[in-house]
C-alpha cells in the first residue's frame, strides 16, 4: 500500500498509528498473500492521490469496491477505461444526461472528476474477489469516517452526494453550515427508479458551488 504523501497525510496520518489500523493492515497483508483482493494493493488509496484535501469540492460516497476482475481502481464508481461500464455508473451517466445534457461516454474512468475536486470515496477500501462487502466491519469504516470528518471540518463550500442507505448513515457526521448535503437512492438498477433518476444532484452541486464563488465541476466524461 503506497503511502499517502499529499496534504491528506496531516489530516488522517494519525489513523495509521492507531491499534485498529495496525490490526487491519496485518489482516490485509494476509488477505493479499492468500486471496484475490481488489483493488490491487498499490491502488487502495487512489482517491486520496487523485484528489488532495485542499482541492475537495464534492465528496461522492460509495460503499465498497467492485469485486469483479479488473474493475476496482481505488475510486468509487470508477473502472479502468478498457472495462465495461458497470450498471450503477450507467445509471449515473443517464441522470447526468437528463440533468445537464451530458452525452453518455464509452468508458467509466472518472479521473477527470477526481482531478477537479470530486473525492471518489468508498466507506470500505478493499474487497475479496466476487464477495461483496467481505471486508466490512474490519476497520476501514473507522478510517473513512476520519476522512469524512476531515472534509466536514473544511471552512469552505463542499457538496456531499449520499446515495443509498449506507452512505446516508454518515449524514449525522456532517454539521458544517457551509456545506450542502444531497441524498438520493442508490443508482443501482435495484433502486435507481425510486428517486435517483430525477434527483438532479449534478446541477444542484454546480449551482451551489457557483453561488459560493467556486468553479463548478465539468461533469462530462469524454469518449476515448
Amino acid at each position: 500500500m503506497p503511502k499517502i504523501t499529499n496534504d491528506w497525510l496531516s489530516a488522517i496520518g494519525p489513523e495509521f498509528e492507531k491499534p485498529y489500523y495496525k490490526k487491519l493492515r496485518q489482516f490485509l497483508i494476509g488477505e493479499y498473500r492468500t486471496r484475490r483482493i481488489y483493488p490491487p494493493a498499490d491502488d487502495i488509496f487512489n482517491a486520496f492521490h487523485f484528489t488532495p484535501l485542499s482541492k475537495v469540492k464534492v465528496l461522492l460516497l460509495g460503499q465498497d469496491p467492485y469485486h469483479n476482475e479488473n474493475q476496482a481502481i481505488g475510486a468509487s464508481f470508477a473502472v479502468p477505461a478498457n472495462q465495461e461500464i458497470p450498471p450503477s455508473l450507467v445509471n449515473i451517466y443517464k441522470e447526468l444526461q437528463d440533468d445537464l445534457g451530458c452525452y453518455v461516454p464509452n468508458h467509466g474512468y472518472l479521473k477527470k472528476w477526481a482531478d477537479q475536486g470530486v473525492l471518489l470515496l468508498n466507506t470500505v477500501l478493499t474487497v475479496r474477489a466476487h464477495q461483496a462487502n467481505s471486508h466490512q466491519g474490519l476497520g476501514w469504516e473507522i478510517f473513512t469516517d476520519a476522512v469524512i470528518e476531515a472534509v466536514n471540518a473544511l471552512d469552505r463550500p463542499v457538496v456531499y452526494f449520499l446515495w443509498g442507505r449506507p452512505a446516508q448513515t454518515k449524514k449525522s457526521m456532517l454539521n458544517n453550515p457551509k456545506h450542502l448535503i444531497l441524498t438520493a437512492p442508490h443508482p443501482s438498477p435495484l433502486s435507481a427508479y425510486r428517486g435517483f433518476f430525477g434527483c438532479r444532484h449534478f446541477s444542484q452541486a454546480n449551482a451551489f458551488l457557483e453561488a459560493n464563488g467556486v468553479e463548478p465541476i465539468d461533469w462530462q466524461i469524454e469518449n476515448l
